[in-house]
């Protein structure tokens, strides 16, 4: 029987390559809104961190989350980010 495929996808913070399932979905909606795509079926357009603090605050010092979402972030963006990772 034929293995299934594992997607690997790329953190915007560290740059490393791992397993979707193992990363957290950002996504700009058409709408505009930021949002943590738990189900990484959101529509809209995404960016994926590994789940610890140090690569959001890498992913913000080198705008890896802005340039990957293509919408630049203000301090409350950033801030409400934060806390669904962190608190999520």
């Amino acid at each position: 029987m034929k293995e299934k495929k594992i997607p690997m996808r790329q953190c915007v913070g560290c740059r490393e390559e791992r397993s979707k399932y193992d990363l957290i979905r950002i996504v700009r909606t058409p709408e505009g809104e930021m949002i943590i795509d738990r189900t990484g079926k959101q529509n809209g357009r995404g960016a994926y961190i590994c789940k610890c603090a140090e690569c959001f605050e890498k992913a913000v010092r080198n705008k890896g989350i802005e340039r990957a979402l293509k919408q630049t972030l203000g301090p409350d963006e950033l801030k409400k980010l934060s806390d669904l990772i962190n608190g999520g």
